[in-house]
């Protein structure tokens, strides 16, 4: 379970008494809470009070400087219609307080699953929500730069590279000075979730009923989004794409938001980023862990063979309809 700073009961009841009380817009008393197992960022618990279900995280990493423009972004989401969590105000008006020492927040709990074995017609679903949330975004006036982009991915490889074989400790390094080629600043940009994996979407009666997790969420390129997406939704167990989910959830996104030319053009690059950025994610979080209660390490050499397909035989983004 990833819970590295731990809440008592007794902790988290006095700690929502922060929250309004009032029979219109009070959260309510404790009732439940549990640890919740998935994440490996922040610590998350299940919280069932005696009006509601939500979902209470402390920060491990992220600061109380930082956090608004997650949780502002989360807000405005929305309030435009995204099947995203709503942020819960305090009695100060806010989203973000402090517990044990740590920015935390609460935010309304969504029903569904995530699918571990998606279908061509799920993706497509996918698709359409992700353009809807990266149009809805275009009105949202925050602004973060990526905090796991090419800046990030050269200040921790040095750090990685002791623990690599020659083989991989190479293929790091030669991807990296070719990201370092690539551009992005020429294509459409906006709010981005920059981590839109399966366990981060819930289906409920075939339906997408949310999408979660917007702690990674930034200023990016939009295609940016949509390669991580296609990279866990459409990967097959030798790590190369599925076609056929592949272009299903790029024609359902194309039907909401039209991809240009010059995307077209930087498709098998960004293919490669979003690789490449989980790729060193997953290695500096099992080489390099934070002390925690329980921890969950994920397996990165499923980022390092897809990343190697992706070099081998990169695809161009399908014949979309004009």
């Amino acid at each position: 379970m990833s819970v590295f700073t731990t809440v008592t009961p007794q902790q988290l009841a006095v700690w929502l008494k922060n929250y309004p009380e009032d029979a219109l817009n009070g959260i309510g008393t404790l009732v439940d809470m549990q640890g919740i197992a998935a994440g490996i960022e922040n610590t998350n618990y299940f919280v069932t009070t005696t009006r509601g279900r939500y979902v209470l995280t402390l920060f491990e990493k992220l600061t109380a400087r930082e956090l608004p423009f997650y949780l502002n972004l989360m807000a405005h989401l929305a309030r435009h219609g995204a099947p995203c969590p709503a942020p819960v105000a305090n009695t100060a008006g806010g989203f973000l307080g402090e517990l044990n020492g740590k920015p935390a927040s609460l935010v309304s709990r969504l029903t569904g699953k995530d699918l571990v074995h998606p279908t061509a017609g799920d993706c497509a679903k996918v698709g359409r929500v992700l353009a809807r949330i990266h149009l809805a975004g275009q009105s949202y006036a925050g602004h973060m730069d990526n905090p796991r982009g090419a800046t990030w991915w050269k200040s921790v490889t040095p750090k990685i590279l002791p623990f690599l074989d020659a083989a991989d400790a190479a293929l790091l390094a030669s991807e990296i000075a070719s990201q370092d080629t690539l551009r992005v600043d020429h294509l459409p940009q906006g709010a981005i979730h920059a981590d839109l994996f399966r366990d981060n979407v819930l289906f409920h009666e075939g339906e997408v009923a949310g999408v979660i997790d917007f702690y990674f969420a930034c200023t990016s390129a939009l295609l940016y989004d949509v390669a991580i997406t296609v990279n866990d939704w459409c990967m097959q167990p030798d790590s190369r794409l599925d076609p056929a989910r592949t272009e299903a959830l790029l024609v359902a996104y194309h039907a909401e938001r039209r991809f240009t030319a010059v995307e077209r053009d930087a498709w098998p690059m960004l293919l490669r980023a979003g690789a490449l950025r989980f790729w060193v994610s997953r290695l500096y979080d099992l080489h390099l862990p934070r002390a925690g209660e329980m921890t969950h390490a994920k397996d990165p050499d499923h980022f390092r063979r897809m990343l190697a397909a992706h070099i081998a035989g990169a695809r161009a983004l399908p014949a979309l309809p004009q």
